[in-house]
């Protein structure tokens, strides 16, 4: 019998190696002084709400939907930012720098995957927090997995 084939979520080590990861990357944004501001005045509890919304983009419990109102709350949280290029190639920078310190899997096909969604998902950030973004609409919760294409996006 074939083993069924893990989430992205599972392969990386569940909500243990997904919270370490979250946590020392909260931990290493006062330090760096491009990303800093963003978060200055951040809830105690947003690396939480992260690490929830992440376990389940990647296929874990779907806590985040069930408590935190989904990809539309999510989408909401950007709103007015003004989020640059430079600090999204940050962000993404320093996440998969403490991927890497918390032990993340190295393999090709994870970290294909799991880069995918990060650039993905950050580039959707960047959009939907620039001025006149229209988030209104009911965004449904991304579901990643081991390669599929999820666009292009037009909106109409």
């Amino acid at each position: 019998m074939t083993k069924p084939v893990p989430t992205l979520f599972e392969w990386l080590g569940g909500m243990p190696a997904l919270s370490a990861m979250v946590k020392l990357f909260y931990e290493r944004i006062p330090a760096d002084s491009l990303l800093a501001p963003l978060f200055a005045h951040a809830a105690p509890e947003h690396a939480e709400h992260v690490t929830r919304f992440l376990a389940e983009v990647l296929g874990g419990p779907k806590a985040y939907s069930a408590e935190l109102g989904g990809h539309p709350a999510m989408l909401r949280k950007h709103v007015g930012r003004a989020l640059t290029e430079e600090q999204r190639q940050r962000w993404m920078q320093l996440l998969l720098q403490c991927a890497d310190e918390v032990g993340a899997p190295s393999d090709p096909e994870f970290r294909s995957a799991f880069v995918a969604y990060l650039e993905w998902g950050t580039r959707l950030a960047v959009i939907n927090s620039q001025p006149g973004a229209d988030v209104s609409g009911a965004a449904a919760m991304p579901s990643w997995g081991w390669g599929e294409a999820k666009g292009p996006f037009i909106a109409e």
